[in-house]
C-alpha cells in the first residue's frame, strides 16, 4: 500500500512501523468537514469517490506522527508535506521568467543589450517576488522597484509611522500615570514612612516620640534580622510596637502591611527577643542611696525609708486545654485563667522588678519568695504592700519591715489610730497603682493572649516595662 501524498514514497509494511489512515468519510458533517480539509492539504480535491475510497495517508505528514481527532490540535489535518516549498519556489521561478520576458520586450530597439544591466534587474525582481524572504538585499547598482510596490510600501510606512507616534505618546502617557500611581500607593501604603510626618500619629501608634524611636532603631539594628524584604527596619519595630501599643491581632497587622500572619508571627518572635534583651537593663535594682536620693516630698513625713512598693498583678490568657494548666492558671479572684507577675516600683515612680510568670493560682506570698525578692533587700528596709503579702516574718529575718493597711479580721472596727495609718499608706501606695496603670496603657497587657503567644509573655512584660520607663508620654487609652 503506497501513501497517496504527492512525492511520499512511503509503503506499508511491518518493518516500517508507519500507520496508515483513510481519508473521511462524509457520513456526518464534522467528517464531510474533515475530508474537505484534508483532500485540500494534500492537493487531491478533484478526486472522485473511487480515488477517495481506496486512498491512505501516512502517518509521517502529520508533526506528531498519529492523526488527532481534536478541531484544536495540529494534527487534526496532515500538515508535513515536502512538495509545498517545492512548488512555491517554482511558482517563484516562474514568475521571474515572466518578469524577464517582459523587461526584454520593453527594451528600445538602439539601446544594446546590457548583460550587467539585466543581471541587476534579475537580482532586484529576484529580492522583490521570491516568497521564502521578504528582505530586499542591497545590490550594487540601480534598484528597480515596481511603483504599485513602491506606492504600497510608502503607505504601509506612512501607517506605521503615526501608529509609532501614537504609541510614543501612549507610552509616555502610561509612565506618568505609572509614577503618580506608585506615589499615591507610597502615600497610601501603611507603613512608617507614611506616619513619621506627623509626630501625633507616631505617638499614637507606638506611644513613643519620634525621637525614641529612632533611638531604638539605632540600638536594636545590629541585634536584629529583616525577616521580610519588602519591610525595612522601621516597618518591623512598627509592626511589633503596634502588636503591643494597640494589641493588634496578627490578621489586622498583616492587613495593613500587606503580608501575610506568617510574617507578622516571625517578626514577633524574633523582634521581642531581642528587644527584650537590649531593654531589660532600663528595668534596674536602684541602690538605697539613689533611692533615699530621690525620694518624693509625699513619702518624707512617715515612710522615709521606704525602699519599694511591690504589687501582684495578672493578664488574661485563653483557656488552656491541658487540665494541669487550666487549674494552675485558673484565679479565684479575676474568675479567669491568668498568668501572674510581681511588680516592684521605687518611690520615685520607676518600675525596679518584674518576676518571671506565675500561674494565676499561685499565692502572692509564694510568688515573692520565689522571685528572688528577698535576696535583693538590706538591712532597715522598708517595704509597702497589700494585704495579701504576708511576709512580715521574712522580711524580719532579713531586717526589713513590711507595711500594710490594716485589717479588720476578728475586729468589729479599726480604731482611729489605725485608720489613719491606713489612710496615709494607701497615699503613698496609690503610686504602684498609677505606675502599674501607666505600664497596662500597652493594651496587649489588658487584652486575653492567645495560648499560641503565652510563650512570649516574659518578653512582652520586659519591653513593656522598659519603655513605661524610658518615657511618660505614652496616650492614654480612649
Amino acid at each position: 500500500m503506497l501513501c497517496c501524498a504527492v512525492g511520499c514514497q512511503n509503503r506499508k509494511s511491518v518493518d516500517s512501523g508507519l500507520k496508515f489512515y483513510r481519508i473521511p468519510s462524509t457520513r456526518t458533517p464534522f467528517n464531510a468537514n474533515r475530508r474537505r480539509l484534508w483532500l485540500q492539504a494534500i492537493r487531491r480535491a478533484d478526486w472522485n469517490e473511487d480515488k477517495i475510497k481506496n486512498a491512505r495517508l501516512c502517518g509521517s505528514h502529520f508533526i506528531s506522527g498519529e492523526v488527532s481527532m481534536e478541531f484544536n490540535n495540529l494534527d487534526f489535518v496532515p500538515s508535513v508535506f515536502s512538495f509545498s516549498t517545492q512548488c512555491e519556489i517554482n511558482k517563484g521561478d516562474a514568475k521571474l521568467e515572466r518578469f524577464k520576458r517582459k523587461r526584454k520586450r520593453d527594451e528600445p530597439t538602439h539601446r544594446p543589450p546590457d548583460q550587467v544591466t539585466d543581471k541587476i534587474a534579475s537580482e532586484s525582481a529576484e529580492a522583490c517576488l521570491s516568497s521564502d524572504d521578504c528582505r530586499i538585499e542591497p545590490v550594487a547598482g540601480p534598484c528597480i522597484v515596481p511603483k504599485v510596490l513602491h506606492d504600497d510600501l510608502k503607505h504601509k510606512y506612512s501607517q506605521l509611522s503615526t501608529e509609532c507616534d501614537n504609541l510614543r505618546l501612549d507610552i509616555k502617557k502610561l509612565k506618568s500615570e505609572n509614577e503618580e500611581l506608585k506615589t499615591t500607593l507610597r502615600k497610601t501604603q501603611f507603613s512608617f514612612s507614611s506616619i513619621k510626618s506627623k509626630a501625633v500619629h507616631v505617638l499614637f501608634f507606638t506611644g513613643l516620640t519620634s525621637v525614641i524611636f529612632e533611638w531604638l532603631i539605632s540600638k536594636l539594628k545590629d541585634s536584629v534580622e529583616v525577616v521580610r524584604g519588602s519591610m525595612n527596619l522601621e516597618d518591623h519595630l512598627l509592626v511589633v510596637l503596634l502588636k503591643l501599643r494597640l494589641g493588634l491581632s496578627n490578621k489586622d497587622i498583616a492587613f495593613r502591611f500587606n503580608v501575610t500572619e506568617c510574617d507578622i508571627s516571625r517578626i514577633l518572635r524574633s523582634w521581642l527577643l531581642a528587644m527584650s534583651l537590649a531593654l531589660k537593663p532600663l528595668i534596674k535594682w536602684p541602690s538605697k542611696h539613689v533611692i533615699l536620693k530621690n525620694m518624693p516630698k509625699c513619702f518624707k513625713p512617715k515612710y522615709k525609708r521606704c525602699r519599694f512598693i511591690i504589687d501582684c498583678t495578672e493578664i488574661f490568657i485563653h483557656r488552656p486545654t491541658n487540665l494541669t494548666s487550666r487549674a494552675q492558671t485558673y484565679s479565684t479572684y479575676k474568675s479567669h485563667n491568668t498568668v501572674k507577675y510581681l511588680v516592684g516600683m521605687s518611690p520615685a515612680g520607676a518600675i525596679t522588678l518584674l518576676s518571671a510568670d506565675w500561674g494565676g493560682r499561685v499565692s502572692d506570698k509564694q510568688i515573692t519568695a520565689e522571685s528572688g525578692f528577698y535576696d535583693l533587700l538590706e538591712h532597715n528596709d522598708e517595704i509597702l504592700a497589700d494585704r495579701g503579702f504576708t511576709i512580715r516574718d521574712e522580711l524580719a529575718t532579713r531586717g526589713a519591715t513590711l507595711r500594710i493597711p490594716h485589717f479588720t479580721k476578728g475586729k468589729k472596727q479599726l480604731s482611729a489610730q489605725e485608720v489613719d495609718i491606713s489612710r496615709r499608706l494607701s497615699n503613698v501606695r496609690i503610686h504602684i497603682e498609677r505606675v502599674i496603670s501607666r505600664w497596662k496603657n500597652v493594651k496587649i497587657l489588658t487584652t486575653v493572649i492567645p495560648l499560641t503567644q503565652v510563650d512570649l509573655l516574659d518578653d512582652i512584660v520586659i519591653v513593656c516595662g522598659a519603655l513605661t520607663n524610658l518615657c511618660k508620654c505614652i496616650v492614654p487609652r480612649r
